[in-house]
């Protein structure tokens, strides 16, 4: 199949059918939008070239005076690829706790609370256990995903003008050629 990114560099050629026989002129070719490849040209046939037809491009091969033939292929030109790791950041967060610690009060006796005093035995021994709490901190960690990440590829269309010599042979006659 015959890629050509430039209408111009083939319209006017010659088309042959299979045989060899003189089909007509390539008018204007046709690309496929989702692949960038000529699929389609149109060829002037007809005695004075005034009718068109539409002739695949597949199948179609230059030949005779086309010495230089340009054409692309496909390299490596690279590659790209995505490596992933853990890192471990040290993070430090101030969290407030409480703790209670136990403390004797002594009070004096007086009028207003000599009820509450005398309540109980006037001499003993007891003892008494208060329960003290405290808040220690706790640390739970878990993993929360923030993105996604994967490669995709774009593919971009250039033009390079592609230049080199050719040789033809040419005669020339000499003495009664004609």
């Amino acid at each position: 199949m015959i890629a050509l990114h430039d209408p111009d560099s083939v319209r006017g050629a010659t088309v042959r059918d299979r045989d060899g026989e003189n089909i007509g002129t390539v008018d204007e070719l046709y690309f496929d939008d989702a692949t960038d490849k000529a699929e389609w040209m149109t060829v002037r046939t007809g005695l004075f070239g005034m009718k068109t037809t539409f002739v695949p491009v597949e199948g179609a091969q230059p030949e005779g005076d086309d010495e230089l033939r340009v054409g692309t292929e496909r390299r490596e030109a690279g590659r790209a690829r995505l490596r992933k790791y853990v890192v471990t950041e040290e993070v430090s967060k101030t969290v407030p706790v409480q703790r209670e610690e136990v403390r004797v009060e002594r009070e004096p006796i007086t009028d207003a609370n000599i009820d509450n005093a005398l309540d109980g035995p006037a001499i003993s021994e007891e003892e008494h256990e208060v329960v003290l709490q405290e808040e220690t901190p706790v640390v739970e960690k878990r993993a929360v995903p923030k993105e996604r990440v994967r490669l995709e590829k774009d593919t971009y269309t250039d033009e390079e003008t592609v230049s080199d010599q050719v040789r033809k042979e040419r005669i020339d006659g000499e003495g009664d050629v004609r």
